[in-house]
């Protein structure tokens, strides 16, 4: 029962807006582009929907480089299609509820995203809507009413749609500032209700993606990504020095998608290949935002694919006066790199690269490894010495209800467990770790499939992959055992 977890660590779960929320178009929302993607499973890819400019409707794939809608087309709704975010599990209506059982659960704190677009309908305005500024303010006030420390992501992949239609995206240098309006006005709306912020999510997936496709991603596309991930980054930087001048108690932090990559075999070619891999997919996005300076290896990078940024001196001294107080990442696998086409290949939701041996897979194809945690956490703590949480981590499965309600998922504590007990020795290894938010402790529309039978945490969401259901809310057998842990700071595992 002894545990060398801090007093105060801070545990919970964390959710997005734009995967729970639901109510896309309520009280002034405008959409975003998980508004117009579509459902889709591990073996059926997801697809943004458009009308062309002759009127014809279309589909282009929802992820990586290729996926581009036609000169000319809108993003649009289609009648025959399926959008699964467009209700997630109707967090909007039913927050209450919600935060009321992360409570029975002894949370101390709950990361939550904001949606922009439910802020700012288009992004450009200069005025926001007063409905959305007034939702959020009663969500964090129902968390502080139990005790529970809002963590909010001001970025989880919901760019105002307006956005990207009219001004392209995040390859438009105007973003910058919509961005940064976006900031100022919610960290003075609510900088008396949250003092921990995270400012894109999983800023690294641009490269992450694009590297995931391999020769078949184009150098324009290469230039395209580090361009958009160099616009974020001074939008970030400028953000957080404008959150520390709103209230200095602000600890705002980066966020990335934490992947432990291993050299397959000991051929030095993967072992060089597995070092440049942590370069490019980890270590440069998380050094520009909390060094506050492009590593040495960015010019190896961008000489690789052609890059040449549009890139200031104004933005150099943003960086460097910007860098964030608190380094934080998902986890939920680790990756074999090898240079050999003999290895058995990983084929999976987002994984990819040789298969371990070592390991086994969940069946979304992830690489179930708890001690990559570990080794992640000391290897990034070594590397930064700032303060860490890993603020997701979880395992989608399918669920079964049984005939009196229960649900029966030991397969979700036997993934928790041994990530626990992987935290608490990187902590007694010496690492600064001081919170841990379980992804999806409430159900919701996975980002990667779009599926609902997809199930993550503890709650459970009465609700099917095309929006069937009553939307109650069950407790698993995983409910009361994660009470169990936080109760005991992290000391009962059993």
């Amino acid at each position: 029962m002894t545990s060398s977890f801090p007093k105060d660590f801070l545990w919970g779960g964390a959710i997005a807006a734009n995967q729970a929320e639901g109510a896309w178009n309520v009280d002034g929302r405008g959409p975003a582009k998980t508004d117009v993607t579509t459902g889709g499973s591990v073996d059926a890819p997801r697809f943004v929907t458009y009308i062309d400019k002759d009127g014809n409707p279309g589909k282009a794939p929802a992820m990586g480089h290729n996926g581009i809608i036609p000169e000319g087309a809108k993003y649009a709704v289609l009648d025959n299609e399926y959008y699964p975010n467009h209700l997630g599990v109707d967090f909007y209506h039913r927050y209450k509820e919600d935060i009321a059982l992360l409570a029975e659960m002894g949370f101390k704190v709950f990361r939550l995203s904001i949606s922009w677009s439910r802020i700012f309908p288009n992004g450009d305005e200069t005025e926001p809507n007063q409905a959305g500024l007034d939702f959020y303010r009663k969500v964090f006030e129902e968390c502080h009413k139990h005790g529970i420390e809002p963590l909010v992501s001001m970025w989880h992949f919901d760019t105002p749609l307006y956005l990207e239609e009219n001004y392209g995206g995040w390859g438009n240098r105007k973003l910058i500032d919509f961005y940064v309006h976006y900031a100022e006005t919610i960290f003075t709306e609510y900088k008396d209700l949250v003092k921990y912020w995270l400012t894109f999510n999983e800023i690294n997936n641009t490269v992450m993606f694009l590297d995931m496709f391999g020769a078949s991603a184009s150098d324009e596309a290469f230039q395209d990504g580090y361009q958009q991930l160099h616009y974020q980054f001074v939008a970030s930087a400028r953000a957080v020095k404008s959150g520390h001048a709103i209230n200095s108690d602000f600890q705002i932090g980066n966020m990335i998608c934490g992947i432990t990559f291993y050299p397959a075999t000991c051929d030095p070619k993967d072992v060089l290949a597995n070092r440049h891999k942590w370069e490019q997919g980890i270590y440069y996005c998380g050094d520009v935002q909390t060094k506050g300076k492009y590593p040495t290896f960015a010019k190896r990078l961008w000489k690789e694919h052609n890059v040449a940024l549009d890139i200031t001196e104004q933005d150099l001294e943003d960086l460097k006066e910007g860098t964030v107080d608190m380094y934080t990442f998902s986890y939920y696998m680790s990756n074999n790199v090898t240079t050999h086409a003999d290895q058995e290949q990983v084929a999976g939701n987002f994984s990819t690269g040789a298969k371990n041996p070592y390991l086994t897979y969940s069946d979304w194809g992830w690489g179930l490894d708890p001690l990559g945690l570990q080794y992640y956490l000391e290897k990034v703590y070594d590397r930064y010495e700032l303060p860490i949480m890993v603020v997701e981590n979880g395992l989608g499965a399918f669920d079964t209800v049984e005939e009196d309600g229960s649900i029966h998922d030991d397969y979700r504590i036997d993934y928790y467990s041994p990530h626990i007990q992987a935290m608490e020795a990187a902590i007694e290894n010496g690492v600064d770790l001081r919170g841990y938010t379980t992804w999806g402790c409430i159900g919701l529309v996975s980002a990667g499939t779009g599926e609902i039978r997809k199930r993550y945490g503890f709650i459970y969401v009465d609700v099917d992959d095309k929006g069937q259901g009553s939307l109650e809310r069950s407790r698993k057998d995983s409910f009361y055992w994660y009470k169990k842990v936080i109760a005991s700071n992290g000391g009962d595992l059993d």
